[in-house]
Parts: structure tokens; C-alpha cells; sequence
């Protein structure tokens, strides 16, 4: 045991870690570094004041267990003592007689069980005769490890102010050195997971929590183990050490406001306040009190969810039952035989690394989290950073991430849904273009049979009706069916060569022309109504692309007049040209009547059309995509019918390869 081991009391158990940040938030020190969602412990930064293991609630923070070795020093061959920190009846309560849980610990193979608090009562002497001898310095406690180890690492330049006295567990270690020999091997019990490393002078440290487990693990209770006493010497107030104000309380001295020279603080915020203020230059008093914990009665090796006053309602009443039952001339006697010893300790600085962050490095992470002004800052503390500086400081330093700030982790899911919705959007328009185009490839392969079928006798029906035609005279009464004939041979005739163009068997002729000027002339060559304004857009930088001209005319003068046809009432038909990645975009827009839902999937099929009997074939659009595919380019079409869902109209979309 000892400092070698400080740096690793505490540690992570990875697969329990739920990247809450809770212990980031309860850290004194920020001692825990965030790498990929887990928090792991900064060994060099943590003071092992145990906050983190206290507020985790899924265990993943924990300490090293010292029951093994303790076990170890028992079955040796030395004898083993046990020193049992002062604040043991605020944590075994559910014994009405103290010497019930002493006899218990004999029974774990112990061959002495003594008090911490007569090294108490030793260390309190020790305070006393120090101030007395220094009455204008302004002395630390060092009692608690912790708050030694917050100095030496945050602090080193106050060192000098800390109180060159070792606590009560290592003056009892040396009193029973002395006493019993050097041979011997001693083991503390208490509620501080600090002194697990605080001190090569102890053999082995282990929390109440430890102490519990090891009586479950031999089946040790009340009933199978002997009352005893503690071994002496016994103490008088070192036994109030624990409790806030305990020190004070055993020199019989108080924190008079009045008098404003001595001043307690404990908790995890009031120690770093005080230290800092003192630092600063803010404070004048001789005397400060401090702990980690809200008093030992709390620290994190003592069982879970135990209530404070009730705590140290325990440790008063033990008291005085101690002090009005404590033969006070033994007492003196003892503390006389080792009032010579030597209480004395040394301090180490261990400045803990911190980086020197620069203003622009801070200012670049704030600016990615989102925190571009003053009050973007919300500091809201969710990150486990009290302000959203520090927690970009962290970031620089290595320590956090940027997903620990909630706001900007909310905005970046937003971001990624909205993403995820136009890729879903995307990708189902993808997959209505692929089951069209599949249904449209095997009607155009029939198609094409169809008309390649139909070309030759139709073409012999064409030929011989006009043979007759011709020579039919005048005033033939066959003349009127013979010109029927002819009429409705050249109407299949166009039907067929629609077909043929749906099928893509025709050949594409491509020239390079400017498309601006191709489309300026495609709405001049369509009759508008006054009430439609026709308008054009073109966002292109290369305006010069190849196609088919003939057939791409066909192409926009069919949409131009579908969408003049869809605005009875008037509106607008806009035409607006893009560059797109190596191709060229056109789209033609109306603000009619729309195309309903149930019909969107059937708009290109062959014969299928929405107007009134005798005013449509239902080829135009089928001739449209055919045209289109011919170019190797893709045609969509959007479409609002529902005036509820804003401006009903449609907008075809083509995208046609440059070369």
C-alpha cells in the first residue's frame, strides 16, 4: 500500500459505462476522460476521493478490493492488527453494542483490534502544539488524504500551508509500532477509499463495504463470535473526527465568525472554493478544516443511501456513552507515553499535467458545437461541465467530446433525420422509377411486337384502300367508305409509330445546340391562352448540349400543351434549366389542376389518359419517356392534386447527358 498505488484506486468496468456523465459532472477534479462514449479515469488527475463510485448507479465506476490481501496478511505468519476508523457505529448501526461488531472482527483472525480515535486524540495534540508554535500561518488540515492529494496536484505552490502532521490512521500505525514492534502488520478499516494509497506505513486498507463482504464470506455474524473491547489505548473526543468540525471539536476549538480565524468546509464545491480563495489572496484565516465528503460519516466506502444526520446522530451517542464511561487517568497516561512521538510528514508536488490552451483552439470547438455568440452559451451543465467553455477547454485538452453537449448532439439528430428523411424520400422515388420502368420495359417489348406486327398488313390495308380510292369516281357510293378506310389506316398508322417510338426502335439523330435558345423557341411554337403567363429560368453556366432536336421539340411541346391543357382557369407554365453533374436539367412546371395519387403510376402507360372522350390518344406521355430513354436520360414527374396540401400544379423533370 501506499502512494504508488494513489493513481489507481479507482477505475472504469467498460461494459457497464452508459454515457450519462454523471461522473464528469460529480468530479471534483475532472478527472475522467470521455474516449469513444466511455469514461475512463485520468489516473494522474484523480485525488481518489471516490464521488464518481458514489453517483454511478450502474457500478461502472469502482475501486480496487483489498480483501485478497487482506486475507493474506491474516493466514501469514505476523500478527495482524486491526485499526477501526471512529466513524464504524454510523455504519453498523444494527448493533445496539459496539463490542458486538469488535468481537466480529476478531473473529476474521484479527489478533488485535484497536481505535483510530486515540490517534485522533494524538493528531489533535499535534494540531494544537503547531499553531501554538506558529500563530501567523495559515495551516491546512491533512488529515484528509484527498484534500492532500488536491494540493499537491492542483496547488502545489500552497503546500507550505499544509499541516506537517500525519492523520490519526498513521498516528496509530507508528503508537502501535512502538508498542508492539515493527514486525507486526497492521490493517485499516474505515469509510475513506483514499487511504488505500495515502501511506506505505499502512500494511493493507479496506472500506466497510470491504469488511462486510469478508463477514459473508466466512459466515461470521453475531451469533457464532464474542463480544469484546477494543485493545487500548482507548480514546476520549478523537471519536467525534468523522463529523464536521471534529478536529476542532477534539482541540476545543470553533469557528467563531466573529473572530473569522478559522473556517470549516467540506463537500466536493466548498474545499475547491476555500483552497482557491486562498490562493487568490482572498482569505486571512489561520485555520481551515476541510474535507472531501460531507464528513467521513459519508465517504464512499461506507454501504449506499445512508443518511447524514442520522449518521451522525450514531456517532454523538456514541460519544458520550465513550466519554462518560473512559477512565480519564489511563487516558492521560497514555497519551503522555507517546506524546514524544513523531507525528511529523512530508508533502510531494504531483502537478497534475494540464495543456495550455490557446484562445483560438477554444474558440474553433465552440464554434463547431454551435456556440457561435455569447449566448448560444447556455451552460446548461449536461456535458458534466459547469459552462460551456470549460467543456470546449476539455475537448482541446483531450478529456470530452463533442457529443457530450445535449443540444448540439439534439441539433446534429435532428440534422441526421431530416437526412435520413429526404434519403427515404429519394430512395422511394428510386424504387417507384424502377417498378415503372420494369412495367414499361415489358409493355414496350409488347409494344414493339405489336407494331411489328401490325406494320405489314397495315401497310397492305394503306396501300390498296388508296389504289381503290383513287380509282373510285366522283360520285361513287363507295367513294365515302373508301375514305373512312384510308382515314382510320393512317390514324393506326400514327398509333403504330407511337408504339414504335414507346419501344425505343427508333434511331436518335444528336447535334450540339444551345439548350436556352431550344427551349425559348419550344414555348414560342405552343398557343397560350391570355390567362397562362409562360415564363422561363436558366441557372446553367454551359448552356451547349447534344440531342435529338426533332424529337426533343416533340418532347417539350407535348408537356407545354399538357400543361396549358391542365390550366383552364389560367396560371403559370415555367420552364427553368439547370447544370447537373455532366448533365442538363430541364423542368417544366404548371400550376393546374395537378395529377391525382391513384393516377401517377399509369401516366406513361400506353393508351391511358385522363381527358374526355376523342381528345386524347393516350400515347403522348408514353411517346415522351420513350424519346427520353432514347437519350439515355431519366424523367420524373411531382404532382399535388390536393389543394389542402398547398399549390396543386406538376412538374416534370429531365435529365439529359450532354454528350
Amino acid at each position: 500500500m501506499g502512494p504508488d498505488i494513489r493513481n489507481k484506486i479507482v477505475y472504469t468496468v467498460k461494459n457497464r459505462c452508459r454515457v450519462c456523465y454523471t461522473c464528469v459532472r460529480e468530479c471534483p477534479v475532472k478527472a475522467i476522460k470521455i474516449i469513444n462514449g466511455q469514461a475512463e479515469i485520468v489516473p494522474e488527475r484523480c485525488i481518489a476521493c471516490g464521488n464518481c463510485v458514489e453517483v454511478c448507479s450502474q457500478g461502472a465506476k469502482n475501486y480496487i478490493s483489498t480483501i485478497d490481501s487482506t486475507f493474506s496478511l491474516i493466514g501469514g505468519r505476523e500478527e495482524v492488527v486491526a485499526c477501526v476508523a471512529p466513524s464504524f457505529p454510523a455504519e453498523f448501526s444494527e448493533f445496539t453494542d459496539y463490542r458486538t461488531l469488535i468481537g466480529m472482527v476478531r473473529e476474521l483472525g484479527f489478533s488485535k483490534v484497536v481505535e483510530v480515535s486515540f490517534g485522533a486524540d494524538l493528531v489533535a495534540k499535534a494540531y494544537s502544539d503547531y499553531e501554538r508554535e506558529h500563530p501567523e500561518k495559515t495551516i491546512i488540515s491533512s488529515d484528509c488524504p484527498a484534500i492532500v492529494a488536491y494540493v499537491e496536484k492542483y496547488f502545489p505552490q500552497q503546500i507550505g500551508k499544509l499541516a506537517p502532521i500525519v492523520s490519526p490512521m498513521i498516528a496509530t500505525v507508528r503508537l502501535l509500532k512502538q508498542k508492539f514492534g515493527n514486525e507486526i502488520k497492521v490493517v485499516f478499516i474505515g469509510p475513506c477509499i483514499a487511504k488505500k494509497g495515502e501511506s506505505d506505513e499502512i500494511d493493507d486498507a479496506i472500506t466497510f463495504e470491504e469488511l462486510r463482504l469478508m463477514f459473508k464470506s466466512k459466515n461470521i455474524s453475531p451469533e457464532n463470535s464474542v463480544a469484546s473491547d477494543f485493545d487500548p489505548p482507548h480514546s476520549a473526543k478523537g471519536a467525534v473526527f468523522p463529523v464536521s468540525k471534529g478536529m476542532l471539536t477534539t482541540i476545543g476549538k470553533c469557528d467563531d465568525v466573529s473572530k473569522g480565524t478559522t473556517i470549516v468546509a467540506e463537500g466536493k464545491k466548498n474545499f475547491r472554493e476555500i483552497i482557491a480563495e486562498l490562493d487568490a489572496g482572498e482569505l486571512d484565516a489561520k485555520h481551515l478544516e476541510l474535507l472531501c465528503c460531507e464528513g467521513c460519516i459519508m465517504g464512499p466506502g461506507m454501504s449506499p443511501n445512508g443518511r447524514r444526520y442520522k449518521r451522525r446522530s450514531l456517532i454523538s451517542n456514541y460519544v458520550k456513552q465513550k466519554l462518560a464511561n473512559l477512565d480519564y487517568t489511563e487516558w492521560q497516561l497514555d497519551m503522555d507515553a507517546f506524546s514524544d512521538m513523531d507525528f511529523s510528514r512530508e508533502f510531494t508536488e504531483l502537478k497534475a499535467q494540464t495543456s495550455v490552451t490557446s484562445e483560438e483552439a477554444i474558440l474553433e470547438v465552440l464554434v463547431k458545437i454551435g456556440k457561435l455568440e455569447e449566448k448560444d452559451h447556455l451552460n446548461c451543465g449536461a456535458c458534466g461541465y459547469s459552462t460551456c467553455r470549460k467543456h470546449a477547454i476539455a475537448i482541446v485538452e483531450g478529456l470530452a467530446e463533442d457529443e457530450m453537449c445535449l443540444p448540439y448532439t439534439i441539433e446534429k439528430l435532428h440534422q441526421s433525420i431530416d437526412d435520413l428523411n429526404i434519403s427515404n424520400e429519394q430512395l422511394a422515388s428510386a424504387k417507384q422509377a424502377l417498378r415503372q420502368s420494369e412495367k414499361l420495359a415489358g409493355m414496350g417489348q409488347l409494344s414493339a411486337g405489336i407494331a411489328h406486327e401490325l406494320n405489314n398488313p397495315l401497310g397492305v390495308i394503306t396501300m390498296y384502300s388508296n389504289i381503290l380510292l383513287d380509282e373510285s369516281a366522283d360520285n361513287d357510293e363507295m367513294r365515302a367508305d373508301l375514305e373512312l378506310i384510308v382515314e382510320q389506316a393512317d390514324r393506326c398508322k400514327k398509333i403504330v409509330g407511337g408504339l414504335l417510338n414507346f419501344a425505343r426502335k427508333n434511331q436518335v439523330k444528336k447535334v450540339e445546340i444551345d439548350i436556352e435558345e431550344f427551349c425559348r423557341r419550344s414555348l414560342n411554337s405552343v398557343l397560350a391562352p391570355k390567362n397562362v403567363t409562360m415564363d422561363i429560368e436558366s441557372n446553367m453556366h454551359d448552356t451547349m448540349a447534344c440531342i435529338d432536336t426533332d424529337q426533343m421539340m416533340q418532347v417539350l411541346t407535348n408537356l407545354e400543351k399538357n400543361a396549358i391543357e391542365a390550366m383552364p382557369n389560367g396560371g403559370t407554365l415555367k420552364l427553368t434549366m439547370e447544370d447537373e453533374n455532366g448533365s442538363v436539367r430541364i423542368l417544366i412546371s404548371d400550376t393546374g389542376s395537378g395529377i391525382s395519387q391513384e393516377n401517377m403510376d399509369k401516366i406513361f402507360t400506353p393508351f391511358f389518359t385522363t381527358k374526355g372522350l376523342g381528345k386524347g390518344t393516350g400515347l403522348g406521355l408514353p411517346l415522351v419517356y420513350g424519346i427520353v430513354k432514347m437519350h439515355n436520360g431519366q424523367i420524373e414527374v411531382e404532382s399535388n392534386a390536393d389543394p389542402m396540401k398547398g399549390q396543386t400544379g406538376t412538374t416534370f423533370k429531365i435529365s439529359l447527358p450532354r454528350e
